[in-house]
């Protein structure tokens, strides 16, 4: 059994919000819901510590912690995908995990079924991640404690904003690994590209933004790919209405572009897409504001045209 790192600070969550010297405040929310380090004491993995923090978006919170400057809000999980996937359904259940029946509905889904759904019971490299079967009390204390809090302020978060605006613009904020490996849906040894948007083949926000924000990582000379692989989950899915004016795109960051994906450690480039990541941050936050200003314009002008 390895030691972990420093346990969970007081909450599963941390929400970020502009200060009260931000004026400008933006309908858009970032969330980050792989990049927590920290650990909680009742995990008892079997496997290598390197192994499942290998499962982490190391750093990403970071990455995007200026979005407070430009009057976005960001949250971001303290504890890691391994222990329960923030970014999966509630009926995402491997049954394979646990020790006894689920008392609720299943869904299970290709990831589950990889070993890799609500709650991880494989690593990325196939390992086991316990020597054991999870009790059923054991996963509805994590969906409660953690999962849930989480859902709650992307939510809140989202709800809040789009009632003072009349639209919102959510980005799921997350890294992959430079390579794909055995158990990824194109197989072993492919490079990946500096930035993969996903957006559920169109379903999940305008094509106008996903557009912008593939234009705007272009235009900083990244390449970019559109659902390939990643065509985002259950964050995108659960909180999106395009209709509606609810927007959201998950962002994928190829680790290569900032830290050793073996040491999980910060490289020189780091600060470089930090630099740039806070000027993507500042134009999707411009875009925002124009949006809404159309949005408003039409609005008045349809309220005249009734009169």
């Amino acid at each position: 059994m390895n030691s972990p790192p420093p346990t969970l600070p007081s909450s599963a969550v941390t929400v970020s919000k502009p200060n009260s010297a931000v004026t400008n405040y933006v309908p858009v929310v970032f969330d980050s819901p792989h990049s927590g380090t920290f650990y909680p004491t009742d995990f008892n993995f079997s496997v290598p510590l390197a192994i499942l923090r290998g499962t982490e978006d190391t750093h990403v919170e970071a990455l995007y912690a200026t979005a407070v400057n430009h009057g976005a809000t960001l949250i971001a999980a303290n504890y890691p995908r391994s222990y329960i996937d923030a970014n999966r359904s509630l009926l995402d259940i491997d049954a394979a995990v646990m020790e006894g029946e689920w008392p609720e509905p299943i869904s299970i889904s290709e990831k589950a079924k990889n070993g890799m759904g609500l709650v991880w019971r494989l690593a990325n490299t196939g390992a086991n991640i316990y020597a054991r079967k999870l009790g059923v009390a054991e996963v509805r204390a994590r969906i409660n404690n953690y999962y849930a809090p989480y859902h709650h302020a992307v939510k809140t978060a989202l709800d809040q904003a789009y009632e003072k605006h009349g639209a919102v613009w959510h980005v799921n904020c997350h890294s992959m690994p430079a390579i794909s490996g055995a158990n990824d849906a194109e197989g072993a040894g492919i490079a990946r590209a500096d930035f993969v948007l996903g957006d559920r083949d169109g379903t999940t926000c305008a094509p106008e933004f996903t557009a912008f924000v593939a234009l705007t990582l272009s235009e900083m000379g990244y390449s970019v790919k559109l659902n390939d692989p990643y065509k985002g989950v259950e964050l995108v899915r659960a909180y999106s209405n395009p209709a509606q004016h609810r927007h959201s795109l998950q962002v994928e960051i190829n680790c290569k572009l900032y830290m050793n994906e073996l040491t999980r450690k910060r490289t020189a480039a780091f600060d470089v897409l930090k630099q740039n990541i806070d000027l993507l941050i500042a134009r999707i936050a411009g875009y925002a504001v124009s949006q809404i200003n159309q949005i408003n314009q039409i609005e008045q002008t349809g309220k005249h045209h009734e009169r």
